[in-house]
């Protein structure tokens, strides 16, 4: 009786243990911030239960087999060739449990396509080692920018101290409002890269030749930081995105400041001429 309550014990300890590392270390997800990074989360962390299930079931099975049925105790292996039955059952229980587990995951990819009816397009151009953006339909539309790494050179020559959001700081931000279905268009400029933002679901690679797309509807104003997800030279991990969302009113503002700082360069660029 002892030995089973310590048994039960143990496994309430380590259920309880996944849960707390599942929802609060630094190696999970990024809390999300959009429906479909939160289907995704919800994803993750419902098939790792389930791993974790099969897991503890298979491993204290063969566990107690193995110290309840061995031979010191006097038990003699059993002698049979196999058994219909058993190998229906272990053949039925996974394919049940991989349906399980596709259903809601084939819903949740197909939602992740459906770049149909945005409120704004933006396309994103992957370049060795920036992005270019171009707002194309939309409030915004006719804004375009490149966004560079700006974390200062000597932090990572490592001649000084690192800020809080090293190598993940650019120059121009990609500004969205908030609660607006927003198409992003993808393609590269001349190698592989992946456009990638955890905490808004997004992950997309950008490929010279090809138009890819996918979207984003961000829950709350915010920063929303990512990187170059395709290994594409030797400043790879000098490639941040970061998307900062407003709310309709300081975006609008956005939006004013941006075309009208794109006139005067225009005008001027006609003046020189």
């Amino acid at each position: 009786m002892r030995s089973k309550l310590v048994a039960a014990l143990a496994g309430v300890f380590t259920l309880a243990l996944y849960s707390s590392m599942a929802v609060g270390s630094k190696y999970n997800f990024p809390e999300p911030q959009s429906i479909i990074a939160r289907e995704t989360y919800d994803m993750h962390i419902w098939i790792m239960w389930i791993c974790l299930v099969i897991f503890i079931g298979v491993f204290g099975v063969m566990f107690y087999s193995i110290l309840k049925h061995r031979k010191s105790l006097g038990y003699k292996a059993a002698n049979f060739h196999h058994s219909t039955t058993v190998e229906v059952i272990w053949t039925v229980i996974p394919c049940i449990i991989l349906v399980v587990m596709a259903l809601p995951a084939t819903k949740t990819v197909i939602a992740m396509k459906d770049t149909s009816s945005p409120d704004m397009t933006i396309k994103a151009t992957g370049y060795q080692w920036m992005w270019g953006y171009d707002y194309l339909q939309g409030e915004g539309e006719g804004i375009s920018f490149y966004s560079k790494l700006s974390t200062p050179r000597a932090q990572y020559e490592n001649k000084a101290p690192k800020g809080e959001n090293y190598l993940l700081e650019v120059d121009n931000r990609v500004v969205v409002p908030v609660g607006k279905k927003v198409r992003v268009i993808i393609t590269a400029n001349d190698v592989l890269h992946a456009w990638w933002v955890p905490a808004l679901g997004i992950k997309q690679d950008a490929i010279p030749g090809f138009i890819r797309d996918t979207w984003f509807t961000a829950d709350a104003p915010g920063i929303y930081r990512g990187q170059c997800a395709e290994l594409c030279g030797k400043d790879h991990g000098f490639m941040p995105i970061v998307v900062e969302v407003m709310n309709a009113d300081d975006y609008s503002k956005w939006v004013a400041a941006q075309l009208s700082a794109s006139a005067v360069k225009t005008s001027m660029h006609i003046e020189n001429k």
